[in-house]
């Protein structure tokens, strides 16, 4: 028995020399120690500097200095791990037993730059096997590690930076990160949680993974994560590979946009009232390696207006968007309301006396995104302008914008063509549409603030204007088109008073069509021929209407068919001055030029009739014009000069 007492006495004081000569090993020696057992285990190199100690049981650990940790050869140079703390310990009893139950990872201000290539990952370790000569030459190959269970307990990184590269391509790089993680077992969820700051204050994620040894096999697992950042969240719950694809059901809500884009980088982005200032978007996402992000079933309620559909998203700089929504009614007619949240204020908002408005209008949105949005819906509410059943859809590309009309419902009518906002060189709009069916004083009314004219009406109409402001556009226009009118009506002038023809129709003029085509140029619509039918009367009309400067100088032609004796009596009414609230007059210099030449028609035709009457007695006939005198006289000298033969003959 004392014999055996002695073996354990000797053994526990060899292991207490061992375990002293560790302690008192010098720093640089104990950590040149552990580098070359690191080295031999995973074939990275390990360097640490300044002072290392240790510690043995319960936990075998290690605290350290500035520390990093080497890349996987076929990496980038720069190490998988640095940070200028570390501290490591693990569960020395569970060592024993072949298991790696780690106790503790503590870093500060860590940077740890993981990279994942033709399905590799720089964090998958492996032993080094000895070299083996053949031929001359050598081969060294890696080959797995042997080891038996692996755990966490915690880790936590602290001011940490964060960076992912998938083959090449760095997919984010985060700094002042705060990270925590757990997986206590096996079998257990693996859970982490991450704080960053961001602008507006931090951002929060709350990750699970129920089966880590299946994630880090490569199978697909379950995952659920929350993000929560300043102005919203987002939710997933699905499966996840260790490529980063991911499936499963996703919901972003956010209380305020702008915050939230800000928080990601996106800062200066307004957010135009109706879509989305207030979002909750929900439905089944997918989403590829190739950054490919694809929404199934999707509902999007973006403030008031609700949306339904597909999309699909590209990742890239920028986004490339490509989707197909239905609504019911949507509700844009507060769209140019500037956000308080953005730090800009309201609209300015023109009259119909003060002009056009002088406001920069902001088409960086167009920068936004490319790709193609097909929308269909029960009717859109646009500022000024609302839309009726209407299939439209828009295409991004660079800063330019093409909305194209599949039809739409406009102003009562048809429309179809495409109009076009091109911010790449500073701003221009212009389009070309056909409609038919169209509510004409609904459509000028809201254009230019004309309401004097109504009817049904169908036209071409091509534009194009250039400036920053709705007063430059409107002053640069050109283009050209054409207009034609059923039955309608014109108030503010009469008329059959005009012309002098009964009580009129108190103050509004019925004409049966109208037509007329347009050039414009620099803001100038210039008119010609423009033919107005009324039962009684015809009108031409020809002059300059000022898109710009909102006037006009018009003249408008009347004819009194029946007037005149069936001749017509013409009374030219000019029109000018401010469209808003324009002068209409008739030209009475052409008036009395008209009524002098119908008295001086007058005199001279009956100074006629008193002649062919005359004449007609002097021939004993009846004479009606000057074809009827030379008749008469010709019959005249024919029988006088048979009645002279007869007499010649001796005849009666």
């Amino acid at each position: 028995m004392k014999w055996l007492l002695r073996i354990l006495f000797i053994l526990v004081v060899a292991f207490g020399l061992v375990i002293g000569a560790l302690l008192l090993m010098p720093g640089d020696k104990l950590a040149s120690i552990l580098a070359e057992q690191v080295k031999s285990e995973t074939g990275r190199d390990l360097t640490l500097t300044g002072d290392v100690s240790l510690s043995f049981w319960p936990v075998l650990g290690m605290e350290t200095g500035p520390v990093t940790f080497g890349n996987a050869p076929w990496a980038a140079s720069e190490p998988m791990l640095s940070a200028e703390s570390l501290a490591v310990g693990v569960d020395a009893s569970a060592l024993l037993n072949g298991d790696l139950r780690i106790r503790r990872i503590i870093a500060e201000n860590p940077v740890l730059r993981l990279e994942l290539s033709d399905g590799r990952g720089n964090w998958e370790l492996g032993t080094v096997a000895p070299q083996a000569t053949s031929g001359g030459g050598s081969i060294a190959a890696p080959a797995s590690s042997q080891q038996g269970a692996v755990t966490l307990d915690q880790l936590e990184l602290t001011n940490a930076r964060l960076i992912y590269i998938e083959n090449g391509a760095t997919k984010f790089d985060f700094a002042n990160v705060d990270l925590s993680a757990s997986w206590p077992g096996p079998t257990t969820p693996m859970t982490m949680q991450a704080q960053m700051a961001v602008p507006g204050g931090n951002m929060k994620v709350d990750l699970k993974i129920p089966d880590l040894p299946a994630y880090a096999s490569g199978i697909a697992t379950p995952l659920q994560l929350a993000l929560t950042a300043p102005g919203g969240e987002v939710g997933f719950d699905g499966v996840v590979n260790l490529a980063g694809e991911m499936d499963g059901s996703v919901e972003i809500k956010t209380d305020n946009t702008h915050k939230m884009l800000a928080a990601f980088g996106q800062d200066g982005v307004a957010v135009p009232l109706g879509l989305g200032r207030v979002a909750d978007l929900s439905g089944h996402m997918t989403y590829t390696s190739e950054g490919l992000i694809s929404l199934r079933n999707m509902m999007a309620q973006l403030d008031h207006n609700r949306f339904s559909g597909e999309a699909d998203i590209v990742i890239s700089d920028p986004p490339k968007v490509t989707a197909r929504l239905t609504a019911g009614d949507i509700d844009l007619s507060e769209y140019n309301e500037v956000s308080a949240a953005t730090g800009g204020g309201a609209r300015a908002v023109s009259s119909s006396d003060s002009g056009w408005s002088t406001t920069p209008i902001d088409a960086s949105a167009l920068a936004l995104a490319n790709g193609e949005i097909r929308l269909t819906a029960s009717s859109i509410a646009l500022p000024d302008i609302k839309l009726g059943p209407s299939d439209l859809t828009l295409s991004l590309d660079r800063s330019r914008a093409v909305l194209r009309m599949n039809p739409a419902t406009l102003f009562s009518g048809q429309v179809n063509g495409q109009v076009v906002a091109n911010n790449r060189n500073g701003l221009s709009v212009g389009g070309k549409l056909s409609a038919q069916d169209v509510d004409i004083r609904q459509a000028l009314s809201t254009l230019a603030g004309i309401e004097r004219l109504s009817g049904a009406g169908a036209g071409e109409f091509e534009f194009l204007g250039v400036g920053q402001t709705e007063d430059q556009i409107m002053r640069s226009l050109s283009g050209k088109g054409h207009l034609k009118v059923g039955q309608g009506v014109i108030s503010g002038f009469d008329l059959d008073r005009l012309m002098g023809r009964g009580k009129g129709t108190g103050g509004t003029t019925v004409f049966n069509s109208l037509s007329a085509s347009f050039t414009i140029d620099q803001g100038v619509l210039i008119n010609k021929d423009l033919l107005m039918s009324l039962d009684n009367f015809r009108a031409d009309g020809a002059g300059r209407v000022n898109l710009g400067a909102r006037s006009l100088d018009y003249l408008f032609t009347p004819t009194a068919l029946r007037a005149n004796s069936g001749e017509g009596l013409s009374v030219p009414v000019r029109i000018v001055g401010p469209w808003s609230n324009p002068s209409i007059k008739p030209d009475l210099s052409k008036v009395i030029e008209a009524a002098a030449e119908g008295q001086l028609k007058g005199i001279e035709d009956d100074t006629k009739q008193k002649v062919l009457e005359k004449v007609g007695d002097e021939l004993g006939t009846t004479v009606t014009d000057t074809e009827s005198v030379e008749d008469a006289l010709k019959n005249k000298l024919e029988e006088e000069a048979k009645k002279g033969l007869l007499k010649l003959l001796g005849g009666d």
